[in-house]
């Protein structure tokens, strides 16, 4: 494995980290989403994005916009992890008027794009954002990341049908498919499947990964190409709590309220891997 994969999922690890760290803080948090997208929030920040934690306000920055607004735990880790905020503002997660509240919130927190949470909205507003860059001769690019459990919404649909239309090439959506949601399992509460057919047939370049492994990850991504016309769907199959030895797959762990001692086991596992892969770094470099 090379030196950029490695490197990115050694950051992942230490955003697990980050993760838990707000877990212990607060007691309680949406953990099963927000560890299934964090490899790909991840490779978002630290590698395909053009983003500057200096700069949160750049003009040109891309735009990320996390649609299932309770995977916050992961952006809130990404963006530490990134340097947007001093990682002490992660002890305050649960607490009154946090700047890390259960949903994002602009107002309050540098490199929030747009208040999300309500399901299926995300999208929509990506899409009026990569339409802004288009009309302003902006460089940016709008990325959005959707849980597949809000995929029944009709603003989704509706913003699925827009984005082909107006040709913005500049807009990728990356679906965390983890096949679980609060109630069970997404095929029998509301089976949206082919959801890649789906896609297409409105007119989107249509790609599939594994989300959970980085060297794919970053693989997608540099497919992604502009000047096709077509906004890019990348349909990414994960782990729900992936990371989370207890809780992978389980649907129990969308929202966790963890023991002190399995928190204690939690970054111990976590802790294990990455000096693993601390030592497979410094065998290649």
């Amino acid at each position: 494995m090379n030196e950029r994969i490695l490197k990115l999922k050694l950051t992942a690890e230490q955003c697990r980290l980050n993760v838990l760290r707000m877990l212990r803080a607060s007691g309680h948090g949406h953990v099963g989403g927000a560890l299934s997208a964090i490899d790909m929030v991840t490779a978002l920040y630290f590698d395909t994005m053009a983003v500057d934690p200096k700069r949160p306000g750049w003009l040109d920055r891309d735009r990320f916009l996390l649609s299932a607004g309770h995977k916050c735990l992961a952006q809130y880790a990404v963006l530490a992890e990134k340097g947007y905020f001093d990682k002490t503002v992660l002890d305050t997660y649960g607490s009154l008027h946090a700047k890390i509240p259960g949903h994002p919130d602009m107002h309050k927190l540098p490199g929030i794009e747009a208040n999300t949470g309500a399901l299926g909205h995300g999208l929509s507003i990506a899409c009026g954002m990569a339409a802004a860059a288009k009309l302003q001769g902006r460089s940016y690019r709008t990325v959005v990341i959707m849980g597949d459990g809000e995929l029944p919404e009709g603003s989704n649909w509706e913003a699925a049908a827009a984005a082909p239309k107006f040709g913005l090439d500049n807009l990728v959506l990356l679906l965390d498919d983890n096949g679980l949601q609060i109630s069970g399992p997404v095929n029998t509460i509301m089976d949206m499947e082919p959801i890649a057919d789906k896609f297409s047939a409105f007119g989107w370049h249509v790609l599939t990964m594994d989300g959970n492994d980085m060297e794919q990850i970053v693989d997608t991504l540099d497919l992604v190409a502009e000047g096709t016309g077509k906004p890019t769907v990348i349909i990414a199959k994960t782990t729900k709590a992936k990371g989370l030895n207890e809780g992978e797959g389980d649907v129990a762990y969308h929202f966790w309220a963890p023991t002190s001692e399995a928190l204690d086991q939690a970054e111990a596992d976590t802790k294990r891997l990455i000096a693993a892969i601390e030592r497979e770094l410094e065998a290649v470099s």
